[in-house]
């Protein structure tokens, strides 16, 4: 039998963080179904909390970040080598600033992002080709933006890992990275943000950081002092 404390822990994270629904139903998506990247939850956290609605993503390797980035940003621009999945996400995803395009693996795939003259703002390296992808990506991103590397605990195994992580670094990007559980997954992760130097991403809000989920600080006095009495 699990103590009421540590019980308390396992009901935020399966109800708050959505963790068992993920899990069981294979869906990366929060409590109330709204899409949720594959990134580590304080990735995610920390992402959320910026203004993205005059800004431009292109992403290396479509999914539900699509639709999340596709809610918040101007223009969102994504990239999927696999035929069976850009189906899936085309039929999925309606919304009209999202750009799903297939782009076979090799060249054409990590060269998708030079198809227009638009930097961008979020890049996000979440598919094939990681290494060659983040030597795109530096040449494309706009002042003040940033570059998500998502997985980049594989750097550990993975020569293509510490070669893109040091395409990124010698960019004069500042590395920061993200450790945590992610949707769907029962074991920790790390996603990795690389920061221009002049980065300049307003917050939604009026203080930074929020609450975030499970957060106590998110309670009304009364009911903060409640739970205190009931599992501190």
């Amino acid at each position: 039998m699990y103590s009421e404390k540590f019980q308390k822990f396992i009901d935020v994270w399966a109800h708050e963080y959505a963790q068992e629904k993920s899990i069981d139903e294979k869906v990366c998506a929060d409590k109330d179904g709204n899409p949720l990247p594959w990134y580590t939850y304080p990735a995610i956290e920390y992402l959320v909390q910026f203004d993205y609605q005059h800004k431009k993503v292109f992403e290396f390797g479509c999914g539900y970040s699509s639709a999340f980035w596709a809610e918040r940003a101007e223009k969102v621009v994504s990239v999927e080598d696999n035929q069976e999945y850009f189906k899936r996400w085309c039929d999925e995803f309606k919304m009209q600033n999202l750009d799903i395009r297939w782009r076979d693996e090799g060249e054409i795939y990590e060269n998708a992002i030079f198809e227009d003259e638009t930097k961008y703002d979020v890049i996000v390296i979440d598919g094939k080709c990681r290494e060659k992808c983040a030597e795109a990506a530096v040449q494309k991103l706009a002042e003040g933006g940033m570059i998500i590397l998502d997985d980049s605990d594989r750097i550990n195994t993975s020569l293509e890992y510490v070669h893109a992580v040091e395409i990124l670094k010698q960019a004069n990007l500042l590395q920061v990275d993200f450790y945590g559980f992610c949707p769907m997954n029962n074991y920790t992760k790390t996603t990795s943000i690389f920061f221009s130097r002049n980065f300049d991403f307003k917050s939604l809000y009026k203080v930074q950081p929020i609450n975030g989920i499970g957060n106590l600080w998110s309670m009304g006095r009364r009911a903060r002092k409640d739970f205190f009495k009931k599992f501190a």
